[in-house]
C-alpha cells in the first residue's frame, strides 16, 4: 500500500514537471519570436520602412505570439483549477487577434 501511494506521489510529481517543461517550451519560443520581432524593428530604427516581406512576417510574428501567450494562460489557468493543462489548445488567430491586451 505505501509503495502504491508513493508511486503515485511520483507520478504526480512527475507530471507536474512535464506540466512546467511544457510551459518553459512555450516560454522558450515566445522569447525566441521576439527576439525575431525586436530584430525587424531595429534593422528599421532609422526611419526606413519594412518591405512588403517584413511587414507580413511582422504581422505572422505577432499573431503567433498571441497564440502562444493564449496558450501559456490557459495552461496555467487549468493547473490552477486543477485540471489537466495538457488539454488547452491553441487557438485560432481569429480568437486570439480579438482579445484586448
Amino acid at each position: 500500500m505505501q509503495w502504491s501511494r508513493a508511486r503515485k506521489g511520483e507520478t504526480a510529481e512527475r507530471k507536474r514537471q512535464d506540466d512546467m517543461a511544457n510551459d518553459v517550451d512555450i516560454i522558450h519560443r515566445i522569447d525566441a519570436l521576439v527576439e525575431e520581432e525586436h530584430a525587424l524593428e531595429r534593422a528599421h530604427g532609422d526611419g526606413k520602412s519594412l518591405s512588403k516581406d517584413e511587414k507580413g512576417r511582422l504581422h505572422e510574428l505577432e499573431v503567433q505570439l498571441d497564440q502562444l501567450w493564449d496558450l501559456l494562460r490557459q495552461r496555467r489557468a487549468r493547473r490552477a483549477a486543477g485540471l489537466d493543462p495538457d488539454d488547452a489548445a491553441t487557438r485560432d488567430p481569429s480568437t486570439v487577434e480579438g482579445y484586448r491586451q
